[in-house]
């Protein structure tokens, strides 16, 4: 027992950076917690941190042994999961990245209805547009839309995001409505800046040839959000997610504009690190998410009668 306490104190140092960090994660003493690794160093017989006034390097070996010590306390907590599991409990804490404007818009009801089925998981949420190294900050899993160019995480697509360009009504009696792409290079618009080309908009015609055009960049932001609640108010074009546009345009503050050509759509994933063992909690997640996202999302019917309507 008091090896697995050694190893566990080891770890917990190594992940939180500090023996102060991780006696507060695990609820000890920091002394009695630096006594354990200094025992553990002693017995094994070689350094595995660096201590400094401010700060702890680990060493080669101790790395060797991280990596050893935490693949040991995974594969124990996933055997304790997956006799939680055969009799029904999940359990634990599941820390999940999400895109900003999504997380905050969508994720809120199935997050709840998933807590209803397994009231003991745990939820540590961090949202943001940009992307986070999963195995360095430790998550569990992430949202991510578009093109993956991370080749080392393990993905499900869950589903595609459609985009819909769109204007206030204001907007299009004061400045005309384009009535094909090419029109967009005649009015303001507004360009999400996260994008490895923000300017470029990309569009399919009816027989599914593949064109994009660079707009005149009024304004850019790096937020989604605001960039509906500007075009709202009359300041230009923008083009959206329909996970973004869609309540704007059901209230009809923006107009679905251009809908007889198809515009640039963007898979979502469920991605993660890959590791030896997929925790049950991690997995029941994603299959749940899979299964809640399904078919037609409710965004693009809005956006789907908007349009219909427009015509």
């Amino acid at each position: 027992m008091d090896k697995f306490e050694d190893i566990q104190a080891f770890v917990a140092v190594v992940e939180a950076g500090s023996f102060t960090a991780a006696a507060d994660r695990l609820d000890v003493a920091k002394s009695a917690l630096s006594r354990r690794v200094s025992g553990l160093e002693e017995r094994l017989g070689v350094q595995l941190l660096r201590r400094t006034t401010r700060v702890i390097n680990v060493t080669d070996t101790g790395k060797s042994f991280y990596e050893h010590s935490a693949r040991i306390l995974a594969d124990l907590n996933e055997a304790e999961a997956a006799v939680q599991q055969e009799h029904g409990e999940l359990r634990g804490t599941l820390k999940v990245a999400l895109p900003l404007s999504f997380g905050v818009r969508h994720m809120g009801k199935p997050i709840a209805a998933f807590s209803k089925l397994h009231p003991k998981i745990r939820f540590a949420m961090d949202l943001n547009d940009k992307r986070i190294d999963l195995m360095e900050e430790g998550v569990d899993l992430a949202l991510r839309i578009g093109h993956l160019a991370d080749s080392s995480l393990i993905a499900k697509r869950l589903f595609d995001v459609r985009s819909v360009v769109c204007a206030s009504p204001h907007y299009l009696r004061t400045h005309g409505t384009p009535q094909t792409p090419d029109d967009l290079k005649r009015h303001d618009c507004l360009v999400y800046s996260n994008l490895p080309d923000p300017g470029k908009w990309g569009w399919q015609d009816k027989d599914g040839n593949k064109h994009s055009l660079e707009v005149d960049d009024f304004m850019h932001a790096s937020s989604g959000d605001f960039l509906a609640n500007i075009a709202a108010h009359g300041m230009g074009v923008v083009l959206q997610p329909t996970f973004i546009a869609a309540e704007s345009i059901r209230r009809g503050a923006l107009v679905p504009i251009l809908t007889d050509y198809t515009w640039q759509t963007s898979p979502a994933y469920a991605v993660y690190p890959p590791t030896r063992h997929l925790s049950y909690r991690v997995r029941a997640f994603i299959d749940f998410l899979a299964e809640r996202f399904a078919g037609t999302p409710e965004w693009d019917r809005d956006c789907a009668r908007a349009e219909t309507t427009s015509r």
